[in-house]
């Protein structure tokens, strides 16, 4: 009952924040008030509050909380990873990149996409049969389960809390333009709702606000690309020539070079973004809430089609916003230049070819994105606190569930807590660099412990501890010693490290130091690791005994 009555007195206080809020907004307000986009916002809201409300009763146990009870199928869960995956970054970020650099912002597309067959192939069925909650529950199969459990929780928030500092910021910007919030009011009411998905809903809340949103985000994207190929009379010959022909690089525009002129910088993103998604746990999770491995191999299927049909959309709306938006005075200065931030690229379009009801949508769909993304990075983030640090470590693996749920609650509300403060705290700050960062990570210290551990048998405790430590403080330290940081953020005349991307040189390092500790390790806990590799691979291989409590 008390939870009814709290959803309800949210969702009348947010329909009151929000259409308020164009009524003195001072210097804040960017644009005029959208009220279709506060509209299809709102019932958007709505639908999502009233899917966790029914949610509730099946978040009561921590099976239900972390995993929707293992019933998600194939099909949905393929479809709710997709809605994870696809960000706002991924949606009006690749749309800019490409608005202003052409084939060139096309590595993010690419490399988004191309990590998904290594998950599909190397990851998805043997995770799903050793795993429980969360990743770190592969890791510690085998091996001595607090040092494992420390050093995975560590890595693992600190992509988490990298991401969704971006996705705040994301929020706070997008929705200060969009719809004349103030940008303070943004975030809270980001993370107000974040906070509602999990801690009352739980994955199944947050399952199907993903699963909405990804069909939201497929179906707007799928009419903006086709009203562009209709506008361009379906001649795509033309369309490039217009596009080279509006943008300031010409014919540069067709070749690549222009955005990442270094092939070092390139190889380095590349594999960040490739590998990385490979180790992001927030989406390493959905594959636990499928029944078995069949489920999640299907899962990791039908995500890459639909990412792989998404990325396709950000390529032809790119093009798009060049051919339709440079050449139009409506949308350029005397110049040619465009008036809008380049992130607005695909919003702005959408205003031309559908007028302000596609507009609206577009802008609601943007935030709906952002939404769906935090909350899977907060129950992600609440199952390392609570699942791994709190039981598993500091309770050795024996808690009363229902302190267990307690703590993971709690867990819930102070992620969503720490992402509204620091989404305000950052909000004049350069954190573009932030999901680069998060991938980073994930491709550096997640990917490799992961792989080696379902793959490899000599694998030992110490090995995946230290290696993993040192190549997650590499990463930092370089990230730190970057442009992005040392120059941008610092304001330091030259960086100390040449590179803005440092996947290249941490991803082998974090490889070669598990690899050397390994090998040396000669201790009774390294001789139990590598007797219980059998054991595991069995499981891994078979899925026997892969619903019973994780071994440690």
């Amino acid at each position: 009952m008390k939870h009814k009555i709290f959803l309800g007195f949210l969702t009348i206080s947010l329909t009151q924040i929000i259409l308020g809020a164009g009524l003195d907004l001072g210097e804040v307000q960017k644009s005029d008030l959208n009220y279709i986009a506060i509209t299809l916002f709102v019932l958007f809201v709505l639908a999502t509050l009233g899917i966790t409300y029914f949610s509730n009763k099946k978040s009561k146990s921590a099976d239900g909380f972390y995993t929707a009870g293992g019933n998600i199928t194939g099909l949905q869960n393929g479809i709710a990873i997709a809605g994870d995956y696809m960000s706002a970054a991924s949606f009006l970020g690749i749309v800019a990149l490409v608005f202003t650099n052409g084939f060139d912002g096309l590595i993010y597309s690419v490399g988004f996409l191309v990590g998904w067959p290594i998950v599909l192939f190397l990851i998805a069925e043997k995770f799903r049969n050793l795993g429980k909650y969360t990743f770190a529950d592969i890791v510690a199969y085998r091996l001595q389960s607090k040092p494992i459990r420390t050093i995975s929780a560590i890595s693992g928030l600190a992509v988490i809390i990298f991401y969704l500092i971006a996705q705040m910021v994301g929020a706070g910007e997008l929705i200060e333009v969009l719809f004349g919030l103030p940008y303070t009011i943004a975030v809270i009411v980001v993370g107000i709702l974040m906070i509602c998905y999990v801690v009352f809903g739980g994955m199944h809340a947050t399952t199907w606000v993903q699963i909405i949103k990804a069909c939201l985000l497929l179906g707007g994207s799928t009419f903006m690309a086709l009203m562009v190929l209709y506008y361009a009379d379906f001649d795509l010959a033309s369309w490039f020539e217009k596009a080279i022909s509006n943008h300031k690089s010409g014919e540069a525009i067709m070749r690549p070079g222009t955005f990442l002129p270094d092939p070092v910088s390139a190889l380095s993103l590349g594999l960040a973004l490739m590998f990385g998604t490979a180790g992001l746990p927030h989406v390493l999770m959905r594959f636990f809430t499928v029944k078995d491995a069949k489920e999640a191999r299907k899962s990791a299927f039908y995500a890459t089609g639909l990412i792989g049909y998404f990325y396709i959309l950000t390529f032809i709306i790119g093009f798009g916003a060049i051919a339709f938006l440079l050449g139009n005075p409506d949308f350029t200065d005397s110049e040619g230049k465009f008036t809008h931030p380049n992130n607005m690229a695909a919003v702005i379009l959408a205003q031309a070819l559908g007028g302000d009801v596609f507009f609206g949508f577009i802008c609601a769909v943007a935030f709906a994105t952002i939404l769906a993304v935090v909350a899977g990075l907060a129950i992600s983030g609440a199952g390392a606190i609570s699942h791994d640090l709190f039981v598993n470590v500091c309770k050795n693996g024996v808690c009363d569930p229902k302190l267990e749920m307690r703590v993971t609650k709690g867990a819930s509300v102070g992620i969503g807590i720490l992402a509204i403060i620091l989404g305000i705290g950052f909000e004049n700050q350069n954190v573009a660099f932030m999901v680069g960062l998060a991938f980073a990570i994930a491709a550096s210290v997640n990917f490799p412990i992961i792989l080696l551990c379902i793959y490899w048998k000599n694998l030992t405790t110490k090995g995946v501890f230290w290696g993993g430590l040192i190549g997650l403080i590499s990463v930092l330290t370089l990230v730190l010693l970057s442009k992005s940081v040392w120059v941008k953020v610092f304001h330091f005349p030259e960086a100390i490290f040449p590179y803005e991307h440092p996947a290249i040189f941490t991803m082998p390092l974090t490889f070669l130091l598990i690899f050397i500790i390994s090998k040396l390790d000669n201790s009774e806990r390294a001789k139990i690791d590598r007797a219980g590799f059998k054991a595991q691979d069995f499981r891994a291989q078979t899925g026997i005994g892969a619903s019973e409590a994780i071994a440690h």
